[in-house]
């Protein structure tokens, strides 16, 4: 049919009488016919078919534990052995057809060298290693794993309670022989002390190949010895506790050493060493915890309050229990103010002493009222409608951090109910949850920081939180951490600046370990307490031995934190200056950095877990000196190329250079025509 109405057209335009010659005017109408023909053609919709198919070679990941238990534990020569046959193997099986990629502790899922090792890794997480292996390559041609390591975990949960759908070829490295040696393997302490109270630190002393005689274990702080206590290393056990009494005085962070000496013999040092953090506080802070009426909220809330000694916790209920006539340091507000003027005495109070309120707000909250109050954030709800939504980390919000793991639970929390309407943060106030509603992660407040630095306020837009702490409990060992620390922290916050501090200068958590990038926020006002940017501030942080380090940054609006990177373990004292307006403005704090020493723990390889993990997974233990053996036994596995096809349909009126060649036709028609004498 469209060459039909092709040659129609050339038929009826070409059949008349022309100014040019037959040939010509036989060319122009076959120009014609082939132009008018496919764009008939191209009406009916045509498509191409095309067919690609690819091939993805089988992959071998050499999954190393490159912790320092390795490096320090493991014979030198059986150490050189294992790292020149991982790329001696990879450089076979790369010959053989397999790609090969190796990943490390330290590295994640970025591919590292196999000839670049280098055993410094602080935490053995052979789990998340083989679990970040499977979800990278999940869906890809993996046909095994080889996973070089000594089996000691000290992080994450143990790898033989997993389910990998992949072979684990498993090379044992590291030592299982018994050491001769004591080490200090845990102490147990309060965190937080008050000052003029005595406290106790405990310590538990491992041994082996000792059957007489005692340790000396030392208690320090700045070098300078406290107590020394004399604990019998007895036949009959392997463990012995010793607990240390210590009266707390000047307020502020304590680094406490303890120390066993030395014993001839002993296979290492490296674990006869921890430290004690310890922060004096002058008093507990009082915190007033007032609802319009009784709620699974004030449960939860109260739970998580009494995890942490340093606050005194007072309840009040209109009705039931009596205001106490006392000053507080903060106070949190559930559905208060209300309708119908409950609590308005509570209310009164906390605003004629200014003190630091954290608004929880529900189905009774009076939100005129409560707009007033100048929190940083203003509700117009719609009438009782409400969404259901989970919260999701502001990741420009920096004046606290949440943890990986606080993150991880926190998308598991049930759905709460927050009133829906118009939310607006305003100026000075920032957001430190937004409201994600099923899968959408929205731009709506979930917990907002704001007031004046006189009075700090913060806001969390459900009452529904108590089933968060009530799931994470369920999920997580009665362990509801990353709730806790949420209620705790924003406390924390509201009562750090109440003293009208133009620069404060704030370490973004509570204690860093020296795995950690170190990170410093800072918040600068003018003289009348209004949030400026772009300020030039001189930070000098001095660690215990009285050696300085000097930065300097500029606050940004973004909230961008001063990156330090890693530092060593000890208590800094810090100090920030900055001219603001002309005037000089300066403040000081204390920064704890806490050691890690897992990788000194344990001495004595676990080859019993890497057999355990193989032979579930169908294959076997190697050791260094088998390397040929693993590469043979990967060949004989018999892993094949995957092909894939994918089929693809492409209109073809969508083909850009068909558009072009019709306009060159009918271009060419139109210059002859002309050329020749026609119109």
């Amino acid at each position: 049919m469209c060459l039909a109405v092709g040659a129609g057209y050339a038929a009826l335009l070409y059949s008349a009488k022309a100014p040019w010659s037959k040939p010509v005017n036989y060319a122009l109408a076959a120009l014609r016919f082939v132009v008018v023909s496919f764009l008939c053609f191209l009406l009916l919709s045509p498509f191409i078919k095309t067919t690609t198919t690819t091939k993805e070679q089988p992959t071998i990941v050499l999954a190393v534990d490159n912790s320092q238990s390795v490096g320090l534990f493991t014979p030198k020569p059986v150490l050189s052995q294992a790292t020149a046959g991982i790329t001696q193997l990879a450089a076979d099986l790369g010959r053989r057809g397999f790609q090969v990629e190796t990943r490390t502790l330290s590295a994640g899922a970025r591919p590292a060298r196999p000839d670049s090792l280098r055993f410094q890794a602080p935490a053995s997480d052979l789990d998340g290693l083989l679990s970040g292996i499977g979800e990278s390559y999940d869906g890809r041609n993996l046909a095994g794993v080889v996973l070089v390591s000594d089996g000691i975990v000290n992080q994450g949960r143990s790898p033989v309670y997993s389910e990998f759908n992949f072979p684990i070829y498993s090379v044992a490295v590291g030592d299982t022989l018994p050491k001769k040696d004591v080490r200090l393997a845990v102490l147990t302490y309060n965190r937080v002390a008050f000052s003029g109270n005595r406290f106790p630190i405990e310590a538990e002393i491992d041994y082996s190949g000792f059957s007489g005689g005692e340790a000396s274990v030392q208690l320090r702080e700045n070098g300078r010895v406290l107590e020394t206590r004399r604990v019998p290393l007895t036949a009959s056990r392997r463990s012995q506790k010793t607990t240390f009494l210590l009266t707390a005085n000047a307020p502020g962070k304590h680094r406490y050493e303890v120390v066993v000496q030395p014993l001839a013999g002993e296979f290492t040092t490296l674990n006869n060493t921890k430290s004690a953090y310890i922060e004096v506080v002058k008093g507990k802070l009082r915190v007033l915890l007032a609802g319009a009426a009784p709620h699974p909220d004030l449960k939860a809330l109260r739970a998580a309050i009494q995890q942490n000694d340093n606050f005194a916790l007072t309840t009040y209920l209109p009705g039931i229990t009596p205001l106490q006539n006392q000053d507080y340091d903060v106070a949190i507000l559930h559905q208060l103010p209300a309708r119908g003027g409950v609590g308005a005495e509570v209310l009164a109070a906390v605003k004629s002493r200014k003190v630091p309120t954290f608004y929880i707000v529900g189905a009774q909250s009076d939100f005129n009222a409560y707009n007033s109050f100048g929190t940083g954030l203003t509700i117009t709800p719609r009438g009782s409608q409400t969404d259901e939504v989970t919260p999701v980390l502001n990741p420009s919000f920096s004046r606290f951090t949440f943890e990986e793991d606080a993150l991880r639970r926190f998308t598991a929390y049930p759905p709460a109910a927050v009133p829906f309407g118009d939310l607006r943060v305003n100026s000075g106030a920032e957001v430190a949850l937004y409201q994600q509603v099923g899968r959408l992660k929205t731009q709506k407040p979930l917990l907002v920081l704001g007031g004046v630095p006189a009075q700090r306020q913060a806001t969390l837009l459900t009452d529904g939180s108590w089933q968060w702490r009530l799931q994470e409990a369920a999920d997580h060992a009665d362990r509801p951490e990353a709730y806790d620390r949420l209620i705790i922290r924003t406390l924390q916050l509201l009562t750090a600046n109440a003293n009208k501090k133009r620069l404060d200068v704030y370490p973004t958590q509570d204690a860093f370990s020296t795995a950690d990038d170190v990170t410093f926020a800072a918040e600068t006002y003018n003289a009348i307490f209004e949030r400026i940017y772009g300020q030039a501030i001189r930070l000098t942080l001095t660690d215990e031995q009285n050696r300085t380090r000097t930065f300097n940054f500029t606050n940004s609006e973004d909230g961008s934190p001063l990156h330090l990177g890693s530092l060593p373990g000890g208590l800094y004292r810090y100090a920030a200056t900055a001219t603001l307006s002309g005037q000089h403005q300066q403040d000081r704090g204390e920064l704890l950095v806490q050691e890690q020493q897992l990788e000194t723990l344990e001495a004595r390889a676990n080859h019993n877990l890497l057999y355990q993990l193989s032979r579930r997974s169908g294959s076997r233990l190697y050791y260094p000196g088998q390397f040929a053996q693993l590469t043979q036994d990967i060949q004989q596995a018999n892993a094949k190329p995957v092909l894939y096809t994918q089929e693809d349909l492409k209109d073809l009126i969508n083909l850009k250079w068909l558009f072009f060649l019709l306009l060159a036709l009918v271009t060419a028609e139109w210059a002859t025509r002309k050329y020749s004498g026609g119109i």
